[in-house]
């Protein structure tokens, strides 16, 4: 069989087993998030943290307490990894500096899951597990509530209650990642990932030589890495380390993990707002964007381009044997289709135009399905805005689900998809402008790529890293981490104030100028739009750097 043929197999069933997740995993879902009834251990939760969970909070307070999460989230992981070396099970390493640990508590926190530093030769299994660990279930699932929250907006009407966020959080880390990520975890261990808490082990690499390498959970890490699609990982190899992701099953089994939540929340939002259409649009959608990004950076990865790929036949450099270049570019077009960030291959040995499909992912909002829960508020915000420009052309007051998308509306919109660029059009400006620049290994198109990445990913809340680049000192720490801070929070101010902006309308009728949202035309539009929009903020840059390099 030739790889080609192999990767479309390996395509199709990814796409086959994702569909029956869109339905009955987003069932699931549905169920936990709309539910009435509280566990013992919730409850018990509820009483130690003084939460009523019949009290539903408008978007302010509901603001306020992801907000207040967080916030003390971001402390209580700077001050374990800078205390490190007096905790135990630190394995000897002592605690990270200032910069880097503001880098590292900022990153887990906001999902992101950067990492400036070497998993295995930095952390202790302490700070692994309950500190970074911990942030990889509870950062996922605040954006899962943040996306509830916002489909609530289009589902209620005269109120002003969104929900419970400490409910929202509770019920979606013990009902829906927790159990999962077990199941998860005993079948990546079955698959060949360690599993273990030994202080060391000595093992052979390929080249013959021995060395030491510390221990670790790194199971349940790798599970809760994909599911909550964080990048983090114990190895810096991360995904392609074979203690991390062994076998071609496995690597199949951690991308199904990084779509299983984000293509499984349309259902959700189809269910929650009483029409399963509008669920099958969004998922068309996503579906469009995410077939097409992989096909391509498939193409452009068998293709092989470039002097040396021509003469070995393959664009093989920075990829593993055990999965080859089509499972790899998949493994590249899901990681960042998502915000995931997991990497079982290096962008930055990938060909021009191949390494540009995982920037554009990105750059798309990370809508395709995205992360879990902001991929989906994401690309709920474009398709208003796709209903604002409907609306422009045939001269009504654009509608969307029974609600009126007017200018207080349509500028939530518009601000949230403003922020994410901004951000990674200052910080790109001011790297290139500065010293800084001087972290590139290499020169020319390649080196701007490496830089535009990394802000890329940072603002993004990815994760994944163009590789060739240095970024763990005091200048990239702490603007990477303000661009992962602005990039995760601000938007979710927007979501929010639209969600409750919603809430508080009366439903409008359907009406002959009512634009149906559930068929093929709305669908196209809504494509259109994220690829126009897109096109129009980050060209200029693209051709600077994978456009330059690729032509």
């Amino acid at each position: 069989m030739s790889t080609t043929i192999a990767g479309v197999f390996f395509v199709l069933s990814l796409v086959l087993f994702t569909r029956l997740a869109y339905r009955y995993f987003g069932d699931y879902i549905y169920k936990v998030v709309t539910g009435t009834r509280h566990s013992w251990v919730e409850r018990l939760l509820y009483r130690l943290v003084g939460v009523n969970p019949a009290a539903e909070q408008s978007w302010p307070v509901y603001a306020r307490s992801v907000f207040a999460f967080s916030l003390l989230s971001i402390l209580f992981l700077y001050g374990f990894t800078r205390l490190q070396s007096k905790l135990p099970l630190s394995l000897g390493f002592p605690g990270m500096s200032p910069h880097q640990g503001w880098n590292t508590a900022t990153s887990f926190v906001t999902n992101t899951n950067w990492q400036s530093y070497a998993g295995e030769s930095t952390l202790g299994h302490l700070v692994q597990m309950s500190g970074l660990a911990v942030q990889n279930f509870v950062s996922a699932a605040v954006g899962i509530a943040v996306s509830v929250a916002l489909i609530r907006g289009f589902a209620r009407n005269r109120t002003q209650a969104l929900g419970n966020f400490w409910v929202d959080l509770t019920r979606i880390t013990l009902r829906v990642l927790l159990p999962v990520s077990v199941v998860a975890a005993i079948v990546l261990i079955a698959g060949g990932v360690v599993q273990t808490l030994s202080g060391g082990t000595d093992v052979t690499t390929l080249a013959g030589a021995t060395q030491h390498i510390p221990g670790g959970p790194v199971a349940s890490q790798e599970v809760i890495k994909e599911l909550g699609t964080n990048g983090g990982g114990f190895y810096n190899a991360n995904s392609a380390h074979p203690f991390e992701n062994p076998t071609p099953w496995t690597n199949w089994i951690e991308i199904f993990l990084i779509l299983l939540i984000p293509f499984a929340l349309p259902r959700v939002f189809g269910r929650m707002v009483g029409d399963k259409r509008q669920g099958h649009a969004i998922l068309a959608v996503v579906t469009i964007l995410a077939i097409t990004s992989v096909i391509l950076v498939n193409t452009f990865e068998l293709l092989h381009n470039g002097t040396v790929p021509n003469s070995v036949n393959a664009a093989f450099e920075g990829k593993e044997v055990r999965f080859g270049i089509s499972d790899s570019a998949t493994f590249g077009a899901a990681t960042t289709l998502t915000s995931t960030g997991a990497v079982n291959s290096f962008f930055d040995s990938y060909t021009a135009l191949g390494g540009m499909i995982p920037m554009i992912n990105m750059m798309l909002g990370e809508v395709a399905p995205g992360g879990v829960g902001s991929g989906l508020y994401g690309i709920l915000m474009l398709a208003i805005i796709t209903v604002f420009v409907a609306g422009l052309m045939v001269g009504r007051t654009p509608e969307y689900l029974g609600k009126k998308i007017s200018s207080r509306e349509i500028k939530f919109a518009s601000l949230y998809f403003l922020i994410t660029p901004l951000v990674v059009l200052i910080g790109m400006a001011v790297a290139m402008a500065t010293k800084n620049k001087n972290t590139m290994l290499n020169v020319g198109p390649h080196g701007f790529s490496e830089v535009l990445y990394a802000f890329t990913s940072a603002a993004n809340n990815n994760g994944s890293a163009f590789a060739g680049i240095t970024v763990n000192d005091q200048w990239w720490d702490t603007a990477t981490g303000l661009c992962m801070v602005v990039g995760r929070f601000l938007p979710m101010v927007f979501v929010l104030a639209l969600a409750g902006s919603l809430a508080r309308q009366r439903p409008v009728p359907v009406s002959a100028g009512t634009l149906p949202t559930h068929r093929p035309l709305f669908i196209g539009m809504v494509v259109g739009v994220v690829v126009i929009l897109i096109a129009l903020t980050f060209l200029p840059v693209l051709a600077l750097g994978p456009l330059a390099e690729g032509l």
